[in-house]
C-alpha cells in the first residue's frame, strides 16, 4: 500500500482515484506522517439484495425449542 501526504492527496486528487481503480491498489493518506484515510477499489456490483440475502442457506438440525439442559439442573428451579 502506498502512502502519500493529505496535501498531495488534495492537489492530485482525481488522478489518484483513477490510479487506485486501474491498479487496484489501495492508497493510504496521511497527515503529518499519520494515516487519516485509505481509498480502495470498489467491490463489485451487488446484484442481490441485503436484506433475505441468505434465505435458504441455512439448515436448522435437532430440537432449537427445547432447553439445553434438563431443568432440575438448574439451581433456581429447585425448592
Amino acid at each position: 500500500m502506498n502512502d502519500i501526504s493529505i496535501s498531495e492527496f488534495k492537489a492530485k486528487c482525481l488522478g489518484l482515484i483513477e490510479q487506485v481503480r486501474r491498479t487496484r491498489q489501495p492508497l493510504r493518506i496521511t497527515r503529518h506522517g499519520r494515516p487519516v484515510a485509505e481509498v480502495i477499489p470498489a467491490g463489485p456490483d451487488r446484484k442481490r439484495k441485503f436484506l433475505g440475502d441468505m434465505i435458504g442457506t441455512a439448515e436448522i438440525v435437532g430440537d432449537i425449542v427445547s432447553p439445553v439442559i434438563d431443568l432440575e439442573d438448574i439451581e433456581a428451579y429447585r425448592d
